[in-house]
């Protein structure tokens, strides 16, 4: 698509505020997720400043060039509940995050000095377009029951919360307001659909929720505003709640902790590392600038290595490329990297403002349901464009994008230890076997093998 902001371009400082805070509506539901999932005190302020200092050093070491938000990494909850309890009767909390941080991020450095001497090629050999166009279009596909949970209000267990139809209506209304407004909206409009559809839902469902509690009907309450009366005034961060307990390393000592933590975020952070190459590539697409060759893969790799150790010093969770983040890029066509660093400093400065931080933690599920599924249908577009350059005709193109859809698509996991391959690292993983197995990777602009020309001669 043709962006309105390119990556260098600046926007007007009213703009800018209107699209750092569009950016930070799409990726706050999932960065503050991963601490209440996580549990034992977590803080999602917290989270959402880890988010945001992350985001300014991945800035940093990408010179600029990569418009994307970095966030808490769902790939690592297993891993920072082994960090909280191990697996040798240990204790010893929030330090144990920032180890694992260490270890995950130790991991983006090697491969990034590897990726520094040995180039790019050896990757675009095995992840060529018929690799990561379904891949990218898997992270999509697979975000989608999350989206329609959401859009359900379905808890945990898959039982609704409040009232079904109710939960659908506030959410379709959401996503029709954010695709009139991105289709058919007239210069700055157009560019905040995301603010403007969000707005449009949580103003019905704050009509439902005042009903319901006028009628003593909860089901019609579709948000918590009982969440203004336990604002966490100040984030609790985690370097400080490092203090805050005794370490119990147990019968086992710090060799052995040491070890479980190791064991439980390095086999991880080689996973994300698939999911880095997934998005970068997706993004290259929609900015039509391979970030792989500038600023460079080794650059997007320290740069969220690092980003993941000084985010989870401040709020546990190491971070990730954010794919809502990347979505976002692709409807609204502001690539403005300024726009990140917008972000990123409104993440960090929000989580000391309670009210608006706790305001943006009660945006009902089914409103941001609404959102996500634009979003998450725009990455898995994404990828599905990056296939029609390819090659189907061939079968080895045709079995390696055939095997990554349906693998992925059918949520193949793998769980070894306190390690789970994801489904989108499961179908990346057997795309690039497939390929290497059958030799494909053809376009549909490469010129046609010579010994099929000569063919095709001796038959005329």
């Amino acid at each position: 698509m043709k962006l309105v902001y390119g990556v260098s371009d600046k926007p007007k400082f009213s703009q800018l505020i209107a699209f750092s805070f569009q950016q930070l509506l799409a990726i706050m539901a999932a960065t503050i997720a991963v601490p209440r999932i996580v549990g034992n005190g977590m803080s999602a302020s917290a989270a959402l400043f880890g988010a945001g200092v992350g985001t300014i050093v991945y800035l940093l070491f990408t010179k600029f060039k990569s418009p994307v938000f970095l966030g808490s990494s769902f790939a690592f909850i297993g891993s920072m509940g082994a960090a909280f309890t191990g697996a040798v009767s240990v204790s010893v909390g929030y330090l144990g995050l920032v180890i694992g941080a260490l270890f995950a991020g130790l991991v983006y450095v090697v491969i990034a000095l590897v990726v520094k001497f040995a180039g790019v090629n050896w990757i675009n050999k095995l992840m060529p377009a018929s690799v990561i166009g379904p891949t990218v279009a898997i992270i999509g596909l697979s975000l989608s029951s999350n989206a329609i949970s959401d859009l359900q209000s379905l808890d945990g267990n898959g039982n609704p919360t409040v009232n079904i139809y109710i939960s659908i209506l506030c959410g379709l209304v959401t996503l029709a307001v954010t695709m009139i407004c991105s289709v058919y909206g007239k210069k700055m409009l157009k560019m905040i659909p995301f603010i403007i559809g969000i707005v449009s839902g949580y103003a019905l469902a704050s009509l439902f929720t005042v009903i319901g509690i006028v009628d003593g009907n909860d089901a019609l309450k579709l948000i918590d505003f009982t969440k203004f009366t336990s604002m966490d005034w100040i984030p609790d961060f985690t370097f400080i709640g490092i203090f805050k307990e005794p370490l119990k390393f147990g019968s086992g000592g710090v060799g052995s902790y040491i070890a479980t933590i190791a064991v439980a975020y390095i086999p991880v952070a080689f996973v994300v590392f698939a999911e880095h190459i997934a998005d970068h590539k997706n993004l290259s697409s929609i900015i039509e600038h391979d970030l792989l060759e500038d600023p460079g893969l080794h650059r997007t790799l320290l740069g969220d290595g690092v980003g993941s150790i000084a985010g989870a010093v401040f709020g546990g969770c190491p971070n990730t490329t954010y794919g809502e983040s990347v979505g976002c890029v692709a409807i609204s066509g502001n690539a403005s990297v300024v726009t990140i660093l917008g972000t990123a400093v409104m993440a960090m400065l929000i989580s000391f403002v309670a009210p608006f931080s706790t305001f943006l933690a009660t945006i009902p599920s089914c409103v941001m349901g609404g959102v996500c599924i634009s979003l998450y249908g725009f990455i898995a577009v994404s990828g599905l464009k990056m296939v029609q350059k390819v090659d189907l005709e061939d079968n080895r193109n045709l079995f390696t994008v055939a095997v990554i859809l349906i693998s992925g698509i059918g949520g193949l996991e793998i769980t070894i230890g306190a390690v789970t391959i994801t489904k989108v690292a499961c179908a990346l993983i057997l795309g690039i076997l497939t390929n290497v197995v059958l030799g494909g990777g053809r376009l549909l602009t490469d010129p046609e093998p010579q010994r099929i020309i000569h063919h095709k001669k001796r038959r005329k």
